[in-house]
């Protein structure tokens, strides 16, 4: 698995250094002097080697009772829990997020496992009627193969337990190439199950360049699905490279709004924009971007998000007392800078805006949580994912023109009213173009057991992760027709 700051892969039951004998270096983007470890820099041999080696585990492993499989995500689970201190620590030093989020995220792939664990063993084919006494008619559930997971830096934990935890115990054998930007937090999550005793090749962990590795994990004959989570291009492209007869799940991108209204509670929604704006830096695809505010709260809503916002806590993600840590990576930070210069071009600076480089701040990719208002609605900043802590303030008359606003984009992932009109709860949930929808609540978070995805650009809108809908993506349906 390592040796000393080196991290390998695990192909076939192996932890093995990439044919290529090259790595790639992981750094703190708290403190640039921090190197977090050295990881292999896989080839196209690589992983057809992983391919090939999910592929010769299939028929073992399917023929496995679910009750057998489930073991494995328990025992799997055991392990995360009891290192999710240590664990944590790492993810904290490789991703920048504070320490306390980077030991939950541990803590919530563990609750994940065993949801999985347990949910699986409930989830069957159906019997139907029929008029034909001789006849029963029956479907079965039955595993597709080998799937390759791809999963990102910012969730590089949770994310692809969500993926994989369903993938295996429904029969699949898996192929796991976590990002190259937090490569680590990956392979504890692959180590927790080879811990767990998985027989060899059921699960294959590499690292590398999407340019090496991409190709031979997804145009692979073998492959019969593909579940990845990241950028709406980067998931076009996946998309049209699979063969027509390999699955796709792809949650992607979002701009998502957070709507106040004049009878809203405005601490209420200061509080969740900051949550949902800042925490993680900004850098998750469910975080808010867009606030819509109509005349009559904008005044006392943006005063008090702006001194709120005053208040927060920068600095390294080891540090007590952080509220926000840095951008993960050196080309975050330039993309975060950018749009920023072209807010100032396009609307008005209310705080923040500025890269932090003074003392200790100079190794780091730091930049100050930015709130820009009287953001026009066809502004970048108010039309493009900044994946970063910029929140674009737009003024919107009523409801309705919110609603128009919100649903003007070409994402649909994630959305927030602030409301205490029962009535437009209501009307909400049904009038907003998103997959998550959420009153008095942040754009971020959802739970284990409920389904996740977008709409339009946001997703692929095949399969939905998470909760019990997360099983189907992994299984495929046969009819049985049986005479007696």
């Amino acid at each position: 698995m390592t040796n000393d700051s080196t991290f390998f892969n695990h192909i076939d039951g192996e932890w093995c250094a990439s044919l290529s004998g090259a790595t790639f270096e992981n750094r703190n983007p708290a403190d640039t002097r921090d190197l977090v470890g050295h990881f292999q820099a896989s080839t196209a041999a690589d992983a057809a080697a992983a391919v090939k080696a999910a592929s010769a585990a299939f028929a073992g492993w399917k023929k496995l009772s679910v009750a057998a499989r489930a073991q494995y995500l328990l025992k799997a689970a055991d392990y995360l829990e009891q290192h999710a201190e240590r664990f944590g620590d790492e993810l904290s030093r490789e991703e920048g997020k504070p320490r306390g989020l980077a030991r939950d995220e541990f803590a919530r792939s563990a609750q994940t496992l065993r949801f999985y664990a347990v949910e699986a063993q409930s989830f069957g084919g159906e019997t139907f009627p029929t008029d034909d006494a001789k006849m029963s008619v029956y479907t079965l559930r039955e595993p597709l193969g080998v799937v390759t997971i791809i999963s990102p830096w910012n969730f590089p934990v949770s994310i692809p337990a969500r993926k994989i935890a369903p993938a295996l115990v429904c029969g699949n054998t898996v192929v796991f190439k976590p990002s190259s930007d937090a490569p680590l937090s990956g392979l504890r999550l692959a180590q927790a199950l080879v811990e767990a005793g998985l027989p060899r090749g059921v699960l294959n962990f590499i690292t590398g360049r999407a340019a090496e590795v991409g190709p031979g994990i997804i145009e692979a004959p073998e492959i019969r699905a593909i579940s990845f989570t990241g950028s709406t291009s980067a998931g076009e492209q996946i998309h049209r490279a699979a063969a027509l007869s390999t699955r796709t799940q792809m949650e992607l991108g979002g701009k998502n709004p957070l709507i106040v209204l004049e009878e809203g509670d405005v601490p209420l929604a200061v509080d969740l924009t900051i949550k949902g704006g800042f925490s993680l830096s900004g850098q998750a695809c469910t975080g808010t971007s867009r606030v819509l505010v109509t005349p009559q709260a904008k005044a006392a809503f943006v005063a008090r998000l702006v001194e709120k916002t005053q208040t927060l806590k920068i600095g390294n993600g080891m540090t007590p007392g952080v509220d926000i840590g840095p951008l993960a990576t050196a080309g975050q930070l330039r993309s975060v800078l950018s749009y920023i210069e072209a807010g100032n071009a396009e609307a008005t600076l209310a705080t923040g805006g500025k890269q932090i480089t003074h003392g200790d701040f100079a190794h780091g990719y730091y930049v100050e949580p930015t709130i820009f208002v009287d953001v026009p609605r066809e502004a970048r900043i108010a039309r493009e994912e900044i994946f970063g802590p910029v929140i674009a303030v737009i003024d919107v008359a009523d409801y309705d023109d919110a609603i128009a606003v919100a649903n003007d984009t070409e994402y649909g992932l994630s959305a927030a009213l602030v409301t205490r009109d029962a009535a437009l709860m209501e009307r909400f949930a049904h009038d907003i173009e998103a997959g998550t929808v959420k009153i008095n609540r942040t754009t971020t978070g959802n739970l284990v057991n409920a389904p996740f995805g977008g709409l339009k650009r946001s997703s692929t809108a095949t399969f939905r992760e998470s909760g019990r809908d997360g099983l189907e993506f992994y299984l495929q349906t046969k009819t049985v027709y049986r005479g007696v």
